[in-house]
């Protein structure tokens, strides 16, 4: 598997199995309409460390695997056809179609954003960070190959023509990617693809692209299939101890994502490379602080939360991710990203979501806290004499999310993000940001971190967390988002 046909950049691959994603079918022609109204808005470490576990063999027996296997056989046809064309430089930068109303990074970032956001769509036991960072390190990786004007994420190709369409291999690294982890949406994908290269001359350049974006998506895919992302995530099981999680009323679910902190990172060593340090004991005067908070700020009908902490507790209550890759998208189009820099740009971004929130589950189900709500509910058994129970209480937004509290997601989340989007732009940005958990309102930020620190506390106001939970997640999504900026896509190697 090492021969001259596999372009692989410092990997340990040897055998891929399938990613067994299973989707529910939306409505193809809704969703197409969809696609075309939004992509037509007008709107202004030095080596790569992920080796894959793989142990899995390709069958016969199954669609998918022979559609797995029918990729990688023509990574050899693919790289014929790239060698005999000789090396030229393009005759302009096509970093950006002017038929094109944003770059293709954007276009299918906000594609996958409106999969996700399809009922259905996206499987309850993979989480969409996996599936974002897949989609860009490919896109990056795809242009990144032809203009080379940063470290590969993983693959290196060889011989590839400097004449070869960047849009032309966004394209189709994109579409194979999201064909390949979302089928049900493979005709409106498709179409997609079809109107995005009739916008090119159809000509070699195209041609070459097409190629280079082919075998960029079918090795990312193949170095994800193993990832462990994919197994049935095993049962939880709650400890018996004061302050050790319990399923939280009033619906009791199961606690999500539990296979989540052994899946492979994208670009982190370990798991628990940034682990932060425990949280504070039941009794102590920390605890204490940070449970009348939110005992006080995150009930249903708190009398204490102002009228606008009520509005930011709902506002953010959604997944953290899609805010921040709009985010990013805001941050892209106003300073005029071309095609090189966006992609490089949503790659870092989602590599690092991706790799938070493989860390924070792994410390969330390191340490087990349990929720406000529970212990609210039971804080008679804390241990404390400064805590008080109220058996009836529940957070603003009455359901809690259905994992350990240390640390917090959004607040990971939000950090990694604001820490990417100030590496690439500085603190200091202007930009409105639209909910949609709170339709019709709009919130108002002059830096990417007053946007971060809003969002981690929002789960404070709605009951979700403690704020030892949000500075914990801080602490860690900063370090390993600013980890990843500064150890791969370097500019120059």
């Amino acid at each position: 598997m090492h021969g001259p046909n596999v372009w692989l950049t410092n990997s340990k691959l040897t055998h891929f199995s399938r990613v067994r994603e299973v989707r529910l079918s939306p409505s193809s022609q809704q969703f197409s309409i969809f696609l075309t109204t939004i992509r037509n808005i007008p709107r202004g470490v030095s080596v790569w460390r992920y080796a894959s576990r793989s142990t899995g063999v390709l069958t016969n027996n199954n669609l998918r695997y022979k559609h797995m296997f029918r990729i990688l056989n023509t990574f050899a046809l693919i790289c014929a056809f790239l060698q005999v064309v000789p090396l030229a430089t393009a005759a302009r930068d096509e970093g950006q179609n002017s038929a094109q109303p944003v770059n293709a990074v954007i276009e299918w970032n906000r594609t996958l954003l409106a999969i996700v956001r399809t009922a259905g769509a996206q499987l309850a036991t993979i989480h969409s960070t996996r599936n974002f960072a897949i989609l860009h390190a490919a896109i990056y990786d795809a242009v990144n190959n032809i203009e080379p004007k940063f470290s590969p994420y993983l693959v290196r190709l060889p011989d590839v023509p400097r004449s070869a369409s960047k849009i032309a291999a966004a394209d189709e690294a994109a579409h194979d990617v999201l064909v390949f982890l979302y089928p049900a949406f493979q005709a409106s994908l498709d179409t997609e693809l079809e109107q995005d290269f009739a916008l090119l001359p159809d000509n070699e350049r195209k041609a070459q692209g097409i190629a280079v974006g082919q075998a960029v998506a079918g090795q990312l895919l193949a170095a994800r299939s193993d990832d462990g992302a994919n197994v049935t995530p095993p049962p939880y099981v709650p400890g018996t101890q004061p302050g050790d999680y319990q399923l939280t009323p009033p619906n009791f679910a199961p606690a999500d994502f539990t296979q989540w902190p052994q899946v492979t990172p994208f670009a982190l060593e370990r798991a628990d490379e940034f682990r932060p340090g425990p949280p504070p004991a039941l009794t102590s005067a920390l605890y204490t602080e940070v449970f009348n908070e939110v005992k006080s700020l995150g009930f249903i009908d708190s009398t204490t939360r102002t009228a606008e902490q009520t509005e930011i507790g709902r506002f953010w209550n959604g997944n953290i991710q899609d805010f921040w890759n709009e985010i990013a998208q805001t941050a892209a189009l106003h300073r005029h990203l071309n095609l090189e820099d966006s992609a490089r740009l949503f790659a870092l971004l989602n590599i690092s979501l991706a790799d938070t929130t493989i860390a924070f589950f792994e410390a969330k189900y390191t340490y087990n806290v349990w929720r406000p709500v529970t212990a609210v509910q039971l804080a008679d058994t804390d241990g404390n004499p400064q805590t008080e129970p109220d058996p009836t209480w529940l957070p603003l937004s009455t359901r809690t999310a259905p994992d350990p509290s240390y640390p917090g997601a959004h607040s990971a989340i939000s950090k990694a993000g604001a820490t990417v989007l100030n590496f690439y732009f500085s603190d200091h940005f202007t930009f409105d940001v639209s909910s949609e958990s709170l339709a019709g309102v709009t919130r108002h930020f002059t830096s990417f971190s007053a946007a971060a620190e809003e969002a981690g506390l929002s789960r404070i106001y709605a009951g979700q967390h403690f704020r030892t939970d949000h500075i914990a997640g801080k602490g860690l999504g900063g370090q390993v988002a600013e980890s990843i900026d500064n150890s791969i896509l370097l500019q120059g190697e």
